[in-house]
């Protein structure tokens, strides 16, 4: 058995995503995708500014921001005021309107590019696990037969099998609100940004590449936990009138779904050697579009640390942190879709006064949608820390900080297989670390945000994330410091 070889069960883009960055850390992986060929059917549209930043960091950014439709704003719960994307720090403060067809053949060229080997057609149908390796059942266009890997990573969606063989539990609440959607041509497209919400329902227009577009509902039929049989046009368009008084000129559907609100976290996303990513981790009401972005910043989490326990670089317990850090994350998504479904079925007088209360709090207290906003992009997600005397920055997200002198800023320097250290002392006082698994630069941040300002040395992770900080003036202390966090190096 190759010790370095890693078997990934789903070819979505959380799987492809975690494929490339094992790759970026030198490790042997094979996808397995029952699908033969990539879903013309996008059920995720909505690329998110953590996610753009976390393509940025392995420069894969360019071609989502040359085909995708920035969207400068998005929703909660379908209010009617808006969330503005434009005060938020990130160089990418808009999200991407990209169907995920698109997305994943992005991602499946990059994975592809960096050596990932994409087996379609195949599905995973078991696996035994072992002390040093697991043995993975496959069924392909020939015939069973199994691999052997050191790890095998499920991100086989909701219904995972991965996770069901695992034993691990699923638990949460069944479906009781069923939305619907269509991708259709709109002869009379109503203004960008087009939202209401009525005794009669939700309706959502989002525009998508190539000039359709995306029709999103809830209405007083869909709190149901009865399955009322496949979308028509002429459904879609009977409850869009009902609700927005025009039917905007629908026609020529390229896909009609509807979907429910099922919600449910995995116990845990780790058993030994079989680990769990996406959907396959946590399942939710997609709304605001997040479920493909929270998958593909598990596969970031994870992707780094499984490459480093590979690779013998890894601290003792790194693996165990990503369950520690991602599963929190999990219970907060179904947290806010829970609570967004709850808004978007609140189809009586009472809940439309609801609506109305938030949607004025986020026009008049500003720093309210701005928490909003940093919640839904994911900007905001802060990794625990067991040092009660670690620096605020420890387990936040590092921004994309700028140095004088260079036009690299960090999401450049990033290193997809090491932790690296910033010496951002004067002249470079904690000298030369770079040790297997550490990189360093120095330099002087140009205008650094307010919570970097007095920052003289941090460590970020391949993630992103930062691991350690300190504003220590005394040379001496900081090195000795930064010397103890790089020889345990969190």
């Amino acid at each position: 058995m190759d010790r370095h070889h890693v078997v990934i069960a789903g070819g979505g883009p959380v799987g492809l995503w975690l494929a490339a960055e094992l790759r970026l850390g030198g490790i042997s992986v094979t996808v397995v995708e029952e699908r033969g060929e990539i879903d013309e059917r996008s059920k995720a549209l909505t690329v998110h500014p953590r996610t753009i930043e976390v393509l940025a960091t392995r420069e894969a950014h360019r071609p989502f921001l040359a085909e995708g439709l920035p969207v400068p704003a998005g929703h909660f719960a379908l209010l009617d005021e808006r969330l503005d994307f434009r005060a938020l720090d990130t160089p990418f403060p808009y999200t991407l309107a990209l169907p995920q067809s698109r997305t994943e053949e992005l991602l499946q060229e990059h994975a592809l590019r960096l050596g990932a080997t994409i087996e379609r057609g195949h599905r995973v149908t078991g696996f035994t696990q072992r002390a040093e390796s697991v043995t993975v059942r496959v069924e392909g266009p020939e015939g069973p037969y199994e691999t052997e890997a050191a790890y095998l990573v499920g991100c086989d969606g909701a219904r995972s099998t991965v996770r069901t063989t695992a034993g691990v539990d699923f638990p949460g609440t069944p479906s009781t609100v069923l939305g619907w959607l269509g991708d259709v041509t709109l002869d009379n497209p109503p203004p960008p940004g087009f939202g209401t919400f009525t005794l009669r329902g939700g309706v959502m227009v989002a525009p998508l590449p190539g000039g359709r577009f995306r029709i999103v509902g809830v209405s007083p039929d869909s709190l149901t936990t009865e399955w009322p049989g496949d979308l028509t046009l002429e459904e879609l368009r009977r409850k869009t009138v009902a609700v927005t008084g025009d039917d905007f000129g629908m026609r020529d559907a390229s896909w009609l779904s509807r979907f429910g609100n099922a919600t449910r976290v995995a116990a845990t996303y780790r058993r030994g050697r079989v680990l769990l990513a996406g959907d396959a981790a946590h399942q939710h009401f997609p709304a605001g579009g997040v479920g493909m972005n929270v998958g593909i910043q598990d596969a970031h989490n994870l992707g780094w640390k499984l490459a480093a326990t590979l690779n013998g670089w890894a601290p003792d317990g790194l693996l165990d942190t990503y369950h520690a850090e991602r599963h929190p994350v999990g219970i907060q998504l179904a947290e806010h879709s829970r609570a967004q479904t709850a808004l978007m079925s609140a189809f009586t007088p009472e809940g439309l006064a609801l609506r109305s209360l938030l949607s004025g709090m986020i026009a008049d207290r500003p720093e309210f949608g701005h928490a909003l906003s940093e919640r839904l992009t994911a900007l905001a997600v802060r990794y625990p820390t067991a040092d009660p005397t670690a620096h605020p920055l420890t387990g936040t997200r590092a921004p994309d900080l700028a140095f004088t002198g260079t036009h690299r800023s960090l999401f450049a320097l990033v290193r997809p297989d090491a932790y690296l250290l910033l010496d951002l002392t004067a002249d470079g006082a904690l000298g030369d670390r770079a040790l297997p698994g550490l990189a360093v630069h120095t330099g002087t941040l140009d205008r650094p945000p307010a919570a970097w300002s007095t920052v003289r040395a941090a460590l970020v992770r391949p993630d992103g994330h930062v691991a350690w900080a300190a504003t220590d003036l005394d040379d001496t202390a900081l090195s000795a410091a930064m010397g103890r966090v790089v020889a345990g190096r969190p």
